[in-house]
């Protein structure tokens, strides 16, 4: 009995394929199943909420800035999803964070466009910063490279910037494509990061890709984030980047101590089946709390917070200061007519 009973452990920990979803439910003990149904009551309040804000975005904001907002909204929800359903059925776990994937490179695009939309569109924020330049050494690809020029705030450089986040949204699914077309084919194998094989070349490209995207967004929000900061942009960049943290680098170190058997098999899942197995239900709960947050700091009335009434950066509006402070059209009046 003791040698059978070995003999599965090693094969359970040995093997590379993510148990069925019968099989996984029938190795859970009661508190795994309390904590089954707690994560996918999350996901389903999670979802919830999301609608509940859906239709208040719907209802209350304009039409130019809605299915931005929404977009972006969405992100920590359909996260969830994803998660919990490579959670119950762990052999899609792949395609779950596929999906993930694909879906957070169009956000990171909608976000810029967000903050470009907050400004007042493309002229009016061209207008603003008229004579203002972008700082490009910041975060996450020049942050140390304070000898970077700066450059003028132009058309073209707008486009280059949302170049940089279009790229990543349209380049990610066609890297998915590519490699569920070589899973197909047993090529790809996720957890195997040898050079001779395409899933370290693959991530290797798609995290290329998404620093430049991040390092656009971050140039921008350097630029307008005292200008928007009555439109509580900076809460909103925050659990912007909490979910790039979460959803990448912290997916990213747990796979590499399961690759290295830091995380000890639990049969029936081997070392690296349970790593994404924890990832994705350390995500369902992140992503719930996400969500909430979000759902606070998006809902605000967006026809009381008009651009024109942020406090501009350009020089010139310092001497305009003391009539915000005093609230001040009677008292610019009385000091002209003084």
């Amino acid at each position: 009995m003791e040698s059978e009973a070995n003999g599965t452990l090693s094969t359970s920990c040995s093997s590379t394929e993510p148990p069925y979803a019968e099989e996984l439910l029938r190795s859970l003990d009661l508190p795994g199943r309390f904590l089954f149904a707690t994560l996918t009551l999350m996901t389903l309040i999670a979802i919830l909420v999301f609608i509940e804000e859906a239709v208040y975005i719907y209802r209350k904001i304009p039409s130019s800035k809605r299915s931005i907002i929404i977009w972006i909204n969405a992100a920590a929800p359909v996260i969830s999803t994803t998660s919990c359903i490579g959670m119950w059925i762990p052999r899609s776990g792949m395609f779950a964070d596929f999906t993930a994937g694909i879906f957070f490179a169009i956000v990171i695009h909608k976000f810029l466009i967000m903050m470009i939309k907050e400004c007042g569109g493309q002229k009016v924020l061209l207008r603003r910063f008229e004579n203002g330049h972008f700082t490009i050494s910041t975060g996450p690809c020049c942050c140390c490279c304070l000898c970077l020029p700066r450059v003028p705030i132009t058309r073209k450089a707008l486009f280059w910037l949302k170049l940089s986040t279009f790229q990543f949204a349209v380049f990610r699914p066609v890297l998915v494509f590519l490699s569920i077309v070589l899973w197909t084919n047993d090529n790809y194998v996720v957890y195997n990061l040898s050079p001779k094989g395409p899933a370290l070349w693959i991530s290797c490209i798609v995290g290329a890709l998404t620093l430049f995207a991040l390092w656009a967004v971050g140039i921008m929000f350097r630029k307008v984030r005292i200008l928007l900061k009555c439109k509580n942009i900076i809460p909103k960049f925050a659990l912007y980047q909490f979910i790039v943290i979460l959803n990448h680098l912290q997916i990213t170190i747990i796979n590499m101590l399961a690759t290295q058997k830091v995380i000890p098999c639990a049969p029936p899942l081997s070392s690296t089946v349970r790593g994404s197995y924890i990832a994705h239900q350390l995500l369902i709960m992140e992503m719930f709390l996400i969500t909430v947050i979000s759902r606070v700091v998006y809902r605000r009335k967006y026809h009381d917070l008009e651009p024109p009434e942020c406090v501009a950066e350009e020089p010139r509006d310092k001497k305009q200061t003391p009539k915000i402070i005093l609230n001040g059209a009677v008292v610019e009046d009385v000091l002209t007519k003084v």
